[in-house]
């Protein structure tokens, strides 16, 4: 039992290890992650993904990034799919790291790594570096244990272990059938093909399992591996579900194949590792141990596997995007109805990704509240009852659906703060919360003001002068000015940054609305109108006025935040 307790403490401390460096290094380069994904080609694009899945250490974790980027609109299908392929050639280095630490006394490097990754944590410019070098000595202490705890545990001598694999033939084309299916369960299961693949070096490496099954089971890790990103992108929208199932299909396709092979593939590989041994490393693998032997073999199956199948598929990208697209077909979707776009209910998504998705919500919110002025401006116009009960009671509906965007996503940015965040992310998540706040406000000044106006509808006896209606316009129209100057800096075109443009219409506003105080009061005495349809006047104008002081809360506290990202 201490035994078996050990094997699993050295597989956690593997997994965590592995989750410590895929969190440090992409909060260090999270925001530079997404410019860069987005200039990518298809090449680029399968490099970019070999690197940042060798360096997260984790398929999953790239994956379900790129199925976010997508969700999020920052990366086509194409691009995604292109480094989706990277990210299984990335995630080979894994099985490598493995088979040097089944091979190699690893320790001491752990423990260089526990020293300067505990000096580094505590100094806070340089604490990221800090967790990936701990989160490093963790993996490497994990391979440590596990090698130890496998030559302890002594599997090729247990009678046990022996019997149930002896069971199968291992001949039998459905032996390897049964292994695949076992391999696909657990890495779903334990959501961490590295654990997997962990354990299948321990067993064969051991002798306890042949190396034919063992191969079987990381074509398994393969499949099960992508199950993942296929939970991620359910509640996310058609281009995500789409990328996932790329994902799925790429994998899938390569075990087909591989299938086909089998025998023959594993046996060029087994050719390989003992003539690079021989002669490129100068050493004979015979006098290896079994253990070095069948690990490096695994190792290198894994990464041919994985290469030769995105050599393969890479040119029918444009194909597989096709195929995607015409087995999941896009929802038409209410915009009337309250629903969130881009946040969803994702695995293993770090702060900073799941701050990406936030921004992308708020700019959709953002765009929703200029359609609703927009709808207020018809509003004003509307002669026929009918439609203008339509029209009201589609803002009341908008109204309704500004406050259950605030909330959700003030929920779900109350969520991301309870996690080990940076300064940046901290003060970006900040900003946020009163970007939602005064988005929320810019609705309720929307209501008001077609409120307002039903108000006046409903008294027959009020009716606007054509002074008045040229002088709402021209207000409405500023004040839509503002509201497009807030988009342009929600979608981070470059000219948004000129912030200046947004407080000059502020200004024009302001002056505006008090020369038509003025000019109210003159006018009511001079009996233009009455007192009444000057009171309805001046409520419109003075919530056009609170709207264009909203919308330049969002653009500083916007402005911030891009301060940061900068």
């Amino acid at each position: 039992m201490l035994v078996f307790l050990k094997l699993l403490g050295s597989l956690a401390l593997l997994m965590f290890g592995m989750k410590s460096m895929s969190d440090a290094l992409q909060k260090m380069a999270g925001p530079q992650l997404r410019h860069v994904l987005g200039a990518m080609t298809t090449f680029t694009g399968m490099l970019t993904g070999t690197l940042v899945t060798a360096s997260v250490q984790s398929s999953t974790a790239t994956t379900v990034m790129t199925v976010s980027f997508v969700n999020a609109g920052l990366l086509t299908l194409a691009q995604a799919i292109s480094v989706i392929m990277g990210a299984n050639i990335g995630t080979t280095l894994t099985a490598w790291i493995m088979a040097l630490g089944s091979s190699f006394d690893v320790s001491i490097v752990s423990y260089v790594g526990f020293f300067f990754g505990i000096i580094l944590i505590y100094m806070k410019k340089h604490r990221y570096i800090g967790d990936f070098l701990f989160g490093l000595g963790l993996l490497l202490l994990g391979l440590t244990t596990l090698r130890l705890t496998g030559n302890e545990m002594d599997l090729g001598h247990d009678p046990t272990v022996l019997n149930f694999f002896q069971s199968f033939d291992p001949n039998s084309f459905w032996t390897t059938l049964i292994f695949l299916f076992l391999g696909g369960v657990l890495t779903f299961c334990v959501q961490s093909s590295a654990a997997v693949m962990a354990i299948t070096m321990l067993l064969c490496g051991s002798g306890a399992m042949p190396i034919y099954q063992g191969i079987a089971l990381v074509l398994g890790e393969n499949i099960g591996t992508t199950i993942t990103s296929n939970l991620a992108a359910l509640s996310a929208n058609a281009q995500a579900r789409r990328a996932a199932l790329a994902h799925m299909f790429f994998n899938i396709f390569g075990v087909l194949w591989i299938l086909l092979v089998f025998r023959w593939f594993i046996d060029g590989v087994v050719w390989v590792v003992d003539y690079a041994g021989t002669n490129i490393f100068g050493q004979d693998m015979e006098n290896m141990s079994q253990m070095s032997k069948l690990t490096f073999t695994l190792a290198a199956f894994h990464t041919s596997f994985n290469v030769i199948n995105a050599s393969i598929l890479i040119w029918f990208i444009p194909q597989i995007e096709k195929f995607v697209c015409w087995v999941i077909k896009p929802k038409k979707v209410d915009e009337e109805d309250f629903r969130l776009h881009f946040i969803t209910a994702g695995f293993m998504k770090t702060p900073e990704l799941s701050v990406l998705e936030a921004q992308k919500e708020i700019q959709s919110f953002s765009e929703r509240m200029q359609r609703m002025f927009g709808m207020v401006r018809e509003l004003l116009v509307e002669k026929d009852d009918q439609k203008f009960n339509k029209l009201f009671t589609r803002i009341e509906k908008y109204e309704g659906i500004s406050d259950n965007m605030e909330l959700e996503i003030a929920k779900y940015l109350d969520q991301v703060s309870d996690a080990h965040l940076s300064d940046d992310t901290k003060a970006k998540i900040r900003a946020m919360l009163r970007e939602i706040s005064e988005l929320e406000s810019i609705g309720d000044a929307c209501y008001n003001m077609a409120r307002t106006i039903s108000r006046k509808v409903q008294n027959k006896q009020d009716h606007f002068i054509d002074e008045q209606y040229q002088h709402l316009h021209q207000m409405m129209e500023l004040t839509d000015q503002s509201l497009t100057q807030m988009n342009r800096l929600m979608g981070g075109r470059k000219e948004s940054f000129d912030v200046n443009r947004s407080f000059n219409i502020e200004n024009e506003i302001n002056n505006f609305r008090n020369q038509l105080k003025s000019q109210n009061i003159h006018d009511i005495n001079n009996h233009k109108y009455t007192y009444a349809v000057g009171t309805i006047y001046m409520d419109i104008i003075n919530e056009c006025e609170k709207l264009g002081d909203y919308v330049v809360n969002v653009v500083e506290a916007r402005m911030r935040t891009r301060k940061k990202e900068a």
